[in-house]
């Protein structure tokens, strides 16, 4: 069991200083460890052949649930990106929908089965598509703060994307743009300090990605992403800010990534299981769980009861999944050109 230092003891009850209740923490730590055992069933499901394909998140998962308490779900807009999994459960993506889109099948409201899984796509939840080649969310996202402004809608557009991405042309033109036009939109890099094989200290010559924001004219962060009360507060303060007419910021989640690239990744090629080892004690997942436990509001009981519960719903959207129907043959140019009668 990890054991809070002295530091951190005199940090307790930092969720009632942010307006949370014991209740609120547990319900986002459970939203956590969903999303920690939905990503491990995903891995198991990929290795024995019934989906092809799985893109991880694991390490991530507070500052993504952290991130979706601090936003407006009834108004506000939300471009994530394929490791989200945290995010767009706390959004309100159901398990089923979800283990839907990595079966591909006909159901999966991301796509209909068209896409790769984690390509997040949901009008009713008001999130925008993903594209496989990455950053292409950001201007996105940029385009629907510019609407919102010109129609006077008080709204929040948020995008995450990670490091990597960050030296892409598409992130600089959007940050330039939301930036002179002071737009409401928050950028959330998610720094998991690998982009594919390529290590944070090839990617960056400044020490953080937040440092860029001084250059478009915007508020920027750094926050600890294996803290979901953290990233509540970073992304809260992004969003009343825009509330305020103060225009984009440039937050970042610092974290680290705690499983291969993909499936297909094998990450001892470029890093080692003893820097594995060592992120892993710094894993959010288990840090929020010994605040809850020094607290005395994640017990013995509730924990093992949290657990049950989890397994049962993903075993249930698993078994659903699995037997749901691909989409019909003829389908297959739906979409893709216009249909005239």
């Amino acid at each position: 069991m990890i054991q809070l230092n002295k530091e951190e003891k005199v940090m307790q009850n930092r969720h009632h200083a942010l307006g949370f209740s014991d209740q609120d923490v547990l319900n986002m730590y459970e939203i956590m460890l969903e999303t920690r055992r939905f990503d491990e069933r995903l891995w198991l499901l990929n290795r024995s052949g019934k989906i092809p394909f799985v893109v991880s998140g694991q390490g991530q998962e507070a500052a993504q649930v952290g991130a979706a308490f601090a936003l407006n779900k009834e108004k506000d807009y939300v471009a994530p990106y394929y490791r989200d999994y945290g995010f767009v459960l706390a959004w309100g993506m159901t398990l089923r929908e979800m283990m839907l889109n990595n079966f591909a099948k006909a159901e999966d409201p991301n796509s209909a089965g068209r896409q790769m899984p984690g390509h997040f796509s949901y009008r009713k939840l008001r999130m925008l598509t993903h594209s496989s080649p990455v950053t292409t969310q950001n201007p996105h996202a940029v385009g629907v703060a510019l609407a919102a402004k010109l129609k006077g809608d008080d709204i929040v557009s948020f995008v995450t994307f990670g490091e990597g991405s960050s030296n892409q042309g598409d992130f600089h033109e959007a940050c330039n743009f939301a930036g002179v036009h002071k737009l409401p939109v928050i950028f959330l890099c998610e720094n998991n300090h690998y982009a594919i094989s390529v290590g944070l200290k090839h990617q960056l010559s400044c020490e953080h990605v937040s440092d860029r924001a001084k250059g478009y004219g915007m508020f920027g962060k750094t926050f600890d992403g294996n803290d979901p009360l953290a990233a509540y507060a970073a992304v809260k303060e992004a969003a009343d800010r825009a509330h305020r007419g103060e225009g984009p910021s440039l937050l970042e989640a610092n974290f680290y990534r705690l499983t291969p690239h993909t499936s297909d990744d094998n990450d001892m090629t470029y890093r080692t299981k003893a820097e594995v080892d060592e992120a892993k004690k710094h894993d959010g997942v288990l840090t929020f769980a010994a605040y809850l436990r020094e607290l005395n509001i994640l017990t013995a009981d509730k924990e093992k009861e949290m657990e049950e519960r989890i397994k049962k719903e993903i075993d249930d959207a698993t078994d659903y999944a699995e037997k749901a129907p691909f989409a019909d043959q003829d389908s297959v140019l739906r979409y893709v050109y216009e249909e005239r009668d």
